[in-house]
């Protein structure tokens, strides 16, 4: 692509792939193989000494995946970047490259629960300590950041409570320490949010989610500059996870990547709409979500963020069992975990995604029991709403928790 200025939309379709290159194959190869020829042994030994750029083994790269890299890094605006196997196979896999044991990690009271089970009964066991701050307010990092420090870690906007970190703020705190600042963009995507730009030093991602876009792949990515990438990919990624991507997942990515704009700004619109919709309910006690002027962090995420993204957290009167009761009675909305896909999907965290929290810890993690987790799809908004009107008219009639209530 010659135009080194094209917006976007643009550089998510054409970004660093030539169809001259490849017969004038509109799409890029798909290379499934798992390793790589040599000419000779030198030609060999310099690959692995690193001394020329020939492909080795498919668990460090190929050809079409080096393409995803290097479009998700120019999206993200970062140097580098590398595709994983999973979501949590890019967080491990950085996170093994950059602490040892006596090292410290800060990360956000909110966390998904895989990343929160990872850092509590993960890398506890192996001499890491985790302090958990409140990262919305860069003055209580600030008061307990320290040379044993080496990795600050949030979700902006974090799974499944919506709380959003103000990252410049947060990114002025660690930039003169030892410590590196790690953000969770998979609700925003490059699109919406680029944390490298304010200030972060690595970006992770669920490419599961809405990169991949269609509910048909498992990936995740880690950003950063490239000295920091070479370092996961040849340690977290090579040595400890082998978190491989597969080669059918990185062609699905890159096709969900072409579309990603189209996607997020229909996920956007229809997630406003309902956002709305349940804020002025009669049954519905609290709305989590970054486009309503109620929301705690409204201004920092009209502030940070393009559109204020898919996803919706939202507490129903009558507790734990009243939203449990509201999901059982959706027939369009499909009750499953993920997010990001055409689907509209909802899910009860407290007993799913975030089932690795303790009753204790989800409290002290700031998570409501009876949270419920709305993942907006592609569907006529219209219709979206409809599924949730009649599921709270037939929770209403039925329970006699919500008796009394308009």
């Amino acid at each position: 692509m010659k135009n080194k200025n094209a917006k976007f939309q643009t550089r998510a379709i054409h970004y660093g792939y030539d169809t001259k290159q490849f017969h004038g194959s509109l799409n890029p190869p798909v290379y499934m193989t798992s390793t790589f020829a040599f000419d000779n042994v030198k030609q060999g030994a310099d690959a692995f000494e690193g001394e020329n750029n020939h492909y080795i083994y498919s668990r460090l790269g190929t050809p079409s995946q080096s393409l995803l890299e290097q479009r998700i890094a120019n999206l993200e605006g970062g140097e580098a970047a590398l595709a994983t196997a999973s979501g949590m196979g890019a967080i491990t896999s950085a996170f093994w490259s950059l602490v040892e044991p006596g090292d410290e990690i800060i990360a956000d009271v909110t966390l998904y629960g895989c990343t929160f089970s990872f850092l509590e009964h993960g890398l506890k066991k192996f001499g890491v300590t985790i302090t958990y701050c409140d990262l919305t307010n860069a003055v209580n990092l600030a008061n307990i950041i320290s040379d044993k420090t080496k990795v600050v870690y949030g979700e902006s906007p974090a799974n499944p409570n919506m709380r959003i970190i103000d990252i410049k703020a947060i990114a002025g705190v660690t930039k003169n320490t030892k410590a590196k600042f790690i953000i969770d963009n998979t609700y925003c995507t490059p699109y919406l949010q680029r944390p490298i730009e304010m200030g972060a030093d690595i970006v992770v991602h669920s490419a599961t989610k809405y990169l991949g876009g269609h509910g048909d792949l498992i990936a995740g990515f880690v950003i950063s500059d490239t000295d920091t990438m070479e370092n996961i990919r040849y340690f977290g990624l090579k040595d400890m996870t082998g978190s491989v991507i597969s080669a059918m997942d990185i062609a699905l990515i890159l096709r969900g990547l072409k579309t990603l704009h189209v996607r997020m700004d229909r996920h956007c619109s229809n997630a406003e709409k309902i956002a709305e919709y349940l804020d002025d309910h009669p049954l519905v006690s609290k709305v989590y979500f970054p486009g309503l002027k109620s929301f705690k962090y409204h201004s920092l995420a009209k502030k940070q963020m393009a559109k204020f993204g898919g996803m919706i957290a939202f507490e129903i009167k009558g507790e734990r069992q009243a939203g449990e009761d509201f999901v059982n009675a959706l027939n369009l909305i499909l009750c499953a975990v993920s997010l990001g896909d055409t689907e509209t999907l909802i899910q009860h965290p407290a007993s799913m995604t975030h089932s690795t929290y303790t009753e204790d810890e989800l409290k002290k993690h700031l998570i409501s029991p009876n949270l419920l987790r709305l993942s907006v799809g592609l569907e006529d908004v219209e219709d979206i709403i409809a599924d949730l009107q009649q599921s709270f008219v037939r929770l209403k009639n039925a329970k006699t928790y919500l008796k009394g209530i308009a």
